[in-house]
């Protein structure tokens, strides 16, 4: 029996027998399944349906996963939605264009049903516990993160952050998993400021990954950053 019932699924996918494959494993889980077989189905679907998290293959007919991702994320309610693409493990192109438009994670081809259905369990307990969280103080894998005391402990132990690490460290660690674009996080930390480029994030993260260690924060190559709570 599944501990999280509550939570609905979208599954995308052009193939009928992914589709049943997906379906059977998640429904035994608990979960709430709906599905569609293309990109404009899927939005459909997922205005109806208000999925927690939506599973999208990238290639199919009428619209792809991809333009699917990037017109719901327009959408006030799926701001919070969780998006997983499915991806051959040579697509690499398409990983980064996944995550260009807001892709929280991907799960490669073959599907192997196990290894499904753990990944998106993790995934759905990250977001109910950032759900229990306090607006002001983020409690996330060994890390206490006080934003209005601006002070971060690690395992009891505080460590000292500069303001702009600190508020860096906030952002990411706010949606463990979540990758965040370099334009994303210069819009949030930096408020598009001109003088602020690219490299700047990178020492950032560099003296956050020397301060804290380096298992926290991962480079997505091409793209930006995650917070890594497992």
């Amino acid at each position: 029996m599944s501990t999280l019932p509550k939570h609905k699924i979208l599954i995308v996918d052009d193939e009928p027998d992914i589709l049943e494959l997906i379906e059977y494993n998640l429904k035994k889980e608990g979960y709430q399944v709906f599905t569609a077989q293309n990109g404009q189905a899927a939005v459909a679907e997922a205005k109806k349906a208000l999925p927690d998290l939506i599973i999208l293959d990238i290639m199919m007919p009428v619209m792809d996963g991809i333009e699917a991702c990037r017109i719901m994320r327009t959408m006030p309610e799926f701001k919070n939605t969780f998006m997983v693409f499915l991806t051959a493990r040579s697509e690499e192109y398409s990983e980064i264009a996944g995550f260009n438009v807001g892709a929280d994670d991907y799960i490669a081809k073959p599907i192997k049903p196990r290894a499904l259905v753990s990944r998106i369990n993790a995934i759905l307990r990250r977001n109910s516990a950032s759900d229990e969280i306090s607006e002001n103080k983020l409690e996330v894998s060994d890390l206490v993160i006080d934003r209005e005391a601006y002070l971060v402990f690690q395992n009891g132990e505080k460590v000292v952050l500069a303001k702009k690490e600190f508020e860096l460290l906030y952002l990411l660690a706010s949606k463990p998993g979540k990758v965040y674009t370099r334009e994303n996080i210069l819009k949030n930390i930096w408020e598009d400021s001109v003088v602020v480029t690219n490299r700047t994030i990178d020492v950032h993260i560099r003296k956050l990954r020397e301060k804290l260690g380096e298992k926290y924060i991962s480079t997505i190559k091409g793209v930006g950053y995650k917070f890594d709570a497992e």
